[in-house]
């Protein structure tokens, strides 16, 4: 991590934070491993974990670990000798012999067979029907194999126990078995919850189970690594990295994080707007095309020292796959150019500060202007007006009355139209009591009278404007005849 991030800021380029999450899954020793058991709702484990202290293997169950201390680290704790004992009474023409392995397990008459039988099963293909197991032994009846088993029980094997006390010797393997379960078990294996593997030796367990565990786990990170991008931010940003999305997609880190430059507010060089506006203004723009217009004479290879040099870092990023190089390495013949290193320095600070993003195929880009969204206003809530007596119910009253009697004539005169004319007087509007109307009511009669539960207007008023219906929306109002002459008579 401490490599890749001066590679990072020596360069000062953006890389997507997923492509370095692959680069570090292809290669094992790059990662570490880490299993953890599962435990039920009650607290308990759901299947147990069992690490061999000899040499970090990890196991599921108690005899599988056993099974590879003796087999692995058998001479560490008991030695085997072969006497001479009597051989097998009798004749035999014919043994039996396991078709998988090739084991010869004696005849089937023998006492020692069914033993022998039962333990290459359990040992060997025990996830397999026992009786499909039996089905693929064999009859052989060949001479030289029958001489080979009858020679083998001429020898009986003994084994010692070493790194104990007092020198024991057992008879058979089981017993073996029995002693390391009760001696050394306790000291060899014990049982974890939690342990932590290199890549490569988390690629070398030998338990199929834990392998395909692995391996499914591993898949699972080549299609999204979130686990190891996890990681990843938090060890970058304890290095001063700084994260950006690109487009609102892709997770980048820099050495600086994205900020608009806007010259009429910051003052900089003209030298510093004209990098900004060749950028703005070149589709696809790279360090190239920026030296090749601005510094024509430029030796790039000299501009790539320069950069280098000005680095913040002294000294060279290390040869990782993690990042490729930056520029072409300046040789020694390289002369320096006064007018490229101007551009660079330039540029430099420009990444630096953020303005500018390069990113690690080379692209440069500025960085964009934030787009600042309104912050909606809230409305004050409308106060509500006092209501009036017969107020609710005087507009529908008034819309009804409206739509029965139909809209009101208009007047003409000389046979062109005029706007209606009001009538003479101004009527104060009488309470109106919330019911259907049925007929309009007649235009020259009496304001209607009031119930008894509300008082009449005493005199007639000005309508008030708050609380009087406008002119066309109470009862139809009388308009005069078209005669001049007369007088105004109620249609």
């Amino acid at each position: 991590m401490e490599s890749l991030a001066r590679q990072i800021r020596l360069t000062g380029r953006a890389y997507p934070l997923f492509d370095i999450a692959f680069l570090i899954l292809k290669k094992p020793e790059r990662y570490t491993v880490r299993f953890n058991v599962i435990k039920k709702p009650d607290g308990q484990v759901a299947v147990p974990l069992f690490q061999c202290g000899l040499d970090e293997t990890l196991w599921l169950s108690e005899k599988e670990a056993i099974d590879h201390c003796l087999d692995k680290h058998f001479a560490t704790f008991y030695q085997s000798e072969r006497t001479p004992s009597d051989p097998p009474k009798g004749t035999y023409t014919f043994v039996a012999q396991c078709g998988m392995t090739g084991i010869v397990l004696g005849p089937p008459n023998y006492h020692d067979y069914q033993t022998k039988l039962r333990k290459l099963h359990a040992e060997r293909f025990s996830r397999m029907p026992f009786e499909a197991f039996k089905a693929r032994i064999k009859i052989v009846r060949d001479e030289e194999v029958v001489k080979k088993w009858t020679e083998d029980q001429s020898w009986k094997t003994e084994y010692t126990c070493l790194n104990v006390p007092e020198a024991t010797k057992l008879a058979n393997r089981e017993e073996v078995e029995k002693h390391f379960r009760e001696v050394h078990f306790p000291v060899v294996i014990k049982s974890v919850q939690e342990h932590t593997l290199s890549g490569p030796a988390a690629q070398a367990l030998p338990s199929r189970t834990l392998q395909q565990a692995l391996r499914r786990t591993w898949e699972d990170q080549m299609r999204f690594p979130i686990k190891i991008v996890t990681v990843l931010s938090h060890q970058l940003a304890n290095h001063g990295m700084q994260f950006f999305k690109v487009r609102k997609t892709v997770t980048h880190v820099s050495v600086a994080r994205p900020r608009f430059l806007d010259p009429e507010v910051t003052p900089v060089s003209e030298s510093i707007i004209r990098i900004v506006e060749f950028i703005r203004k070149t589709p696809g723009c790279s360090r190239r095309k920026l030296l090749e217009a601005l510094a024509p004479e430029v030796n790039l290879e000299s501009a790539a020292a320069k950069h280098v040099e000005t680095a913040p870092a002294a000294a060279p990023a290390p040869a990782t796959d993690t990042a490729p190089a930056t520029e072409p390495a300046a040789t020694a013949e390289a002369a320096p150019n006064p007018q490229a290193a101007g551009v660079v320095a330039d540029l430099h600070w420009l990444i630096y500060e953020g303005h500018v993003i390069e990113f690690s195929s080379g692209l440069i880009e500025l960085a964009q202007k934030p787009v600042i969204k309104p912050t909606p206003e809230r409305k004050a809530p409308a106060q509500k007006a006092p209501k009036q007596a017969g107020a609710a119910a005087a507009p529908d009253a008034a819309k009804a009355a409206q739509a029965t009697a139909g809209p009101a004539p208009e007047a003409k005169v000389g046979g062109s139209e005029a706007a209606p004319v009001a009538p003479a007087a101004p009527i104060a509007p009488a309470p109106v009591v919330a019911q259907k109307v049925t007929e309009p009511a007649p235009a020259a009669a009496e304001p209607t009278q009031a119930p008894a539960a509300v008082k009449p207007t005493p005199a007639p008023v000005t309508p008030v404007a708050e609380s009087a219906p406008a002119a066309d929306a109470s009862a139809p109002v009388a308009a005069p005849q078209s005669d001049v002459s007369s007088e105004p008579k109620a249609e």
